[in-house]
C-alpha cells in the first residue's frame, strides 16, 4: 500500500551536536535527509547497501576507502558501491539527501 508524508512530519533524531537525520523506510530502499553544521565528520564506514547521496545545499567533502577525496556540492550526486569505505566532512551547513538500498538495519 502507498504511504504519503511530509517531511516537515518525519521526526528529527539527533546523531550529534552536529548531526541530525530524519528517515523514511520501504521494504527494500530507505531514503534520510541529513543536516550537518560545517565541520561535523561522520567516521570511516562501510556497509552492505549501495548509496545515492544527493547534496541539496552545502557541501560534503567524502574520503574514499582508496585515499581519493571526492568534494560533492549543491545539486550534485554521488553513488558510493556496496562495501566501500568512505568518511565525510561537511565543509560548510549542509542538507543531504541519502539513499540506501537495501535498507539500512543499523540504522533503525
Amino acid at each position: 500500500m502507498a504511504r504519503h508524508q511530509a517531511w516537515d512530519d518525519v521526526p528529527r533524531e539527533e546523531l550529534s551536536s552536529t548531526i541530525m537525520r530524519r528517515m523514511v523506510t520501504g521494504e527494500r530502499v530507505m531514503t534520510a535527509i541529513v543536516d550537518l553544521k560545517a565541520g561535523a565528520l561522520v567516521p570511516a564506514h562501510s556497509h552492505e547497501s549501495e548509496q545515492i547521496t544527493y547534496v541539496i545545499s552545502g557541501c560534503l567533502r567524502f574520503t574514499m576507502g582508496d585515499g581519493s577525496v571526492i568534494d560533492v556540492r549543491s545539486g550534485e550526486t554521488l553513488v558510493i558501491p556496496s562495501h566501500e569505505v568512505h568518511s565525510a566532512l561537511a565543509i560548510e551547513d549542509t542538507v543531504d539527501m541519502d539513499c540506501f538500498s537495501p535498507i539500512r538495519e543499523d540504522w533503525l
